[in-house]
């Protein structure tokens, strides 16, 4: 299998771009838009200049649990810029969901509450709610780290969506909102109490 057909195999096809957008990315934004790949992982990532955004990570079931992630993560940790990912509202009864947020949670990721992001998948025309996880050697505050997903979003996610898929994604302004007071439970909470009861 290749890069491609290991990340579309593992994600949702409401997650998943097209692999057209991805080598896109990658020819046309090779500056910002990076592979990062061996036989046990695929990872694909975006460094802007002042933060990183992980857009996949797939380890091979073979490997899981031998540290392949820690380093991967690791390795971004080191260029000490926040790291932003998105996360599908976990889902008890997939285990995945729920193993993918644990290692996020240990590798020292939070929760950024205060950001509210539902996009329609072009694939199923489905809304597609989702969380956003950072991590930040400065302790950025959410409302940085939601000015860089605006502009991942924009810059990654609807990179010539028109061209590629035939229609646009909804604008960063219909997709992502702040707000302080957003009624969101911490994922991470969450699961930390359901891990100690």
């Amino acid at each position: 299998m290749n890069w491609y057909e290991k990340l579309n195999d593992y994600f949702p096809v409401e997650e998943m771009k097209s692999k057209k957008h991805m080598e896109l990315l990658l020819e046309e934004k090779g500056d910002v838009y990076f592979k990062d790949e061996s036989p046990q992982h695929v990872m694909m990532y975006a460094e802007f200049n002042t933060f990183i955004f992980i857009d996949y990570v797939w380890v091979s079931a073979q490997t899981r649990g031998q540290g392949v992630g820690h380093k991967l993560i690791d390795k971004l940790k080191n260029k000490r810029k926040p790291i932003i990912l998105e996360v599908e509202p976990v889902d008890y009864e997939d285990s995945d969901s729920e193993k993918r947020l644990h290692f996020y949670h240990r590798e020292g990721f939070k929760h950024a509450q205060s950001i509210g992001y539902n996009r329609r998948s072009l694939a199923t025309n489905e809304e597609t709610p989702m969380e956003i996880l950072y991590w930040s050697p400065n302790d950025d505050s959410e409302e940085v780290i939601y000015g860089q997903m605006k502009q991942m979003y924009e810059d990654i996610h609807t990179y010539k969506d028109k061209e590629i898929y035939g229609k646009e994604y909804q604008s960063s302004e219909e997709v992502l909102s702040y707000d302080e007071n957003r009624e969101a439970v911490n994922l991470l909470d969450e699961l930390t109490k359901r891990s100690s009861q």
